[in-house]
């Protein structure tokens, strides 16, 4: 296994594992749509120097971490170009997408980078997500990063364990929705 900066070449598989890292894709055409709009091709395309991929022995991506670095930028790139993708979309999906982003800005002070982490079901629990996090979170140190957060549904178990043994720290409880966040420096 290879842990290295994301590269253009990668941008399919990344989607294929964002689609796929809970298990075969099952989403209609709007749910892939949504998934890739909201958690995937805005931090790959507008930061792609803060992404990483974990590789495979031929060189394809089987997991990722991807991230924005600033909220702030991330949300006026977002909203312009990509929320704009899911818009007319379900109600249920809308709201879902701005969840996000308000947990997050609550929080830009003190955690202004955010990431998603993904893996293929059958990579997991070989010690690639710890890798791709230490790739990601020494590259924010070097840049002088403060802190990194994300959301997690309240019953992704196996990632909550992960993030907790890793030193993220739970900082609030919305919903179904759990915000964790980490110092960097």
């Amino acid at each position: 296994m290879i842990i290295r900066p994301y590269e253009e070449k990668d941008k399919e598989n990344v989607r294929f594992v964002c689609l796929n890292s809970e298990g075969p894709c099952k989403s209609t055409k709007r749910g892939i749509n949504f998934a890739l709009a909201v958690y995937c091709d805005c931090y790959i395309e507008n930061e792609p120097e803060n992404c990483f991929v974990a590789t495979d022995e031929n060189g394809r991506a089987i997991g990722y971490v991807i991230s924005a670095q600033s909220f702030d930028e991330f949300k006026k790139v977002y909203t312009a170009n990509y929320f704009t993708r899911i818009k007319k979309w379900e109600y249920r999906r809308r709201r879902s997408a701005l969840r996000a982003i308000a947990s997050q800005e609550k929080y830009k002070e003190e955690y202004p980078a955010h990431l998603h982490i993904d893996i293929l079901p059958e990579y997991q629990h070989m010690g690639i997500g710890r890798k791709l996090m230490d790739a990601l979170c020494d590259n924010f140190r070097k840049k002088g990063v403060e802190g990194v957060m994300f959301t997690v549904w309240h019953k992704n178990y196996n990632a909550i364990k992960f993030y907790e043994k890793y030193g993220f720290k739970l900082i609030e409880t919305k919903e179904t929705t759990l915000v964790y966040g980490m110092k960097l420096i």
